[in-house]
C-alpha cells in the first residue's frame, strides 16, 4: 500500500466542514456514551496498563477510557488534523492527561510491542479492504504479546430493517469502504492480519443499523 492512497481518507462526516458537528450529531443519533462504555468495559483497563484510541477522532473514547481507568495511560492516534486539534481542545477542557498523534496512515508513530490494549470506535467502516488489513497489521505491531484489540464498528445487519437504514451511512461515508462491513468481513480480515480468538461480543440496534464489538487478541509467541 502507498502513501498516498492511504492518505486519500475520508473524514468523519465525509467533509472537512462538517467534521466540527460530529460529536453532536452522534451523540443525538446514536447510543455513543452505551456502547463506548461497553467497548471499554469490554478491555478491561486496569491502572498499569498502555492504550492506544486507534483513529481517536475528537477523542471521545480516549476521555472516558481515562476517566474510566484514570491511571491507565491513553494515547490517541488519527489522520484528520481538524479531529487532533478538536481532540486536543476537549483533552485540555476536561483536564486529563492523554497523548495525541498524528499517523500517515501508513504506519503507527510507535515502536513494536508499545500497548497493552488498542481501542477503536467507527473507524474501520471508514477504510478500504487493502487499508483495513494494512491498519490491522499495524495494530498487531504495536501490540504487545498477549495484548488485546477492541473495535466498535458497522457489522453484517441482524434484520432487514437495519440493513435498509444502513443505506444512509454507504451514501454518507460511500460503498467502497462500508460494503466490506455490510457483509460482516471485519473479523475476518482480523483474522487474516495475525490475530487470535476473534470473537463479536455485543451487537447494538440503531437508527443507522447495526454497530457491533469485536475482540482479539495478539497471540504469546517466543
Amino acid at each position: 500500500m502507498n502513501k498516498e492512497t492511504t492518505n486519500n481518507f475520508i473524514p468523519a462526516l465525509k467533509y472537512d466542514w462538517l467534521t466540527r458537528f460530529y460529536d453532536p450529531i452522534l451523540n443525538f443519533t446514536m447510543p455513543e456514551e452505551k456502547f463506548k462504555a461497553a467497548l471499554i468495559e469490554q478491555a478491561h483497563i486496569h491502572a498499569d496498563h498502555s492504550v492506544l484510541d486507534f483513529g481517536c477522532g475528537s477523542a471521545t473514547l480516549s476521555v472516558m477510557a481515562k476517566e474510566m481507568s484514570p491511571g491507565s495511560k491513553i494515547s490517541g492516534v488519527d489522520i484528520d488534523l481538524n479531529n487532533i486539534a478538536i481532540a486536543k481542545s476537549k483533552i485540555s477542557e476536561q483536564g486529563v492527561e492523554i497523548n495525541i498523534d498524528t499517523y500517515d496512515g501508513v504506519v503507527l508513530p510507535y515502536e513494536d510491542n508499545s500497548f497493552d490494549k488498542v481501542i477503536s470506535s467507527l473507524v474501520f467502516h471508514h477504510l478500504t479492504a487493502e487499508q483495513k488489513i494494512n491498519s490491522l497489521k499495524e495494530i498487531m505491531r504495536v501490540l504487545k504479546p498477549g495484548g488485546e484489540l477492541h473495535i466498535a464498528d458497522w457489522c453484517k445487519a441482524k434484520n432487514a430493517i437495519s440493513r435498509g437504514a444502513f443505506y444512509l451511512v454507504q451514501i454518507l461515508d460511500g460503498f467502497e469502504t462500508t460494503t466490506d462491513n455490510v457483509k460482516g468481513l471485519l473479523p475476518k480480515f482480523i483474522k487474516e492480519s495475525g490475530f487470535d480468538k476473534v470473537q463479536e461480543t455485543m451487537f447494538f440496534n440503531t437508527i443507522f443499523g447495526t454497530l457491533g464489538l469485536i475482540k482479539a487478541i495478539k497471540a504469546e509467541r517466543l
